[in-house]
C-alpha cells in the first residue's frame, strides 16, 4: 500500500439514522459540526437519511412494484412500431 494516502484524522463519531432515530458510534474523518451526547461523552453527529435499521432489504419489509403492469402499458405503447434494420 501507498504511504500517506490515507486520512489520520479518524476519530469515534455518531451516526444517527433520521427516519428512526436510531444511533450507532464508529470511526469516521467525515467532517461535521454536530454534536450528540451519549453516555456522557461528546461525539460529532452525522445525519443519515438510510441506515441497516430502516432499509427495506435489511429489515423485511419491502414493497412489492408491480411490474407486469408497467411491461404492459410499454408493449401497448409501441406494439404498432416495426423493427428496421
Amino acid at each position: 500500500m501507498k504511504k500517506d494516502i490515507h486520512p489520520t484524522s479518524y476519530r469515534l463519531c455518531a451516526f444517527k439514522d433520521m427516519s428512526n432515530d436510531e444511533v450507532f458510534v464508529t470511526k469516521s474523518c467525515a467532517n461535521t459540526k454536530d454534536q450528540i451526547e451519549i453516555d456522557g461523552v461528546q461525539y460529532p453527529l452525522i445525519k443519515m437519511e438510510i441506515s441497516n435499521t430502516s432499509h427495506p432489504f435489511f429489515t423485511g419489509k419491502v414493497k412489492l412494484v408491480d411490474t407486469a403492469g408497467r411491461v404492459d402499458k410499454f408493449m401497448n405503447k409501441y406494439k404498432n412500431r416495426k423493427e428496421v434494420k
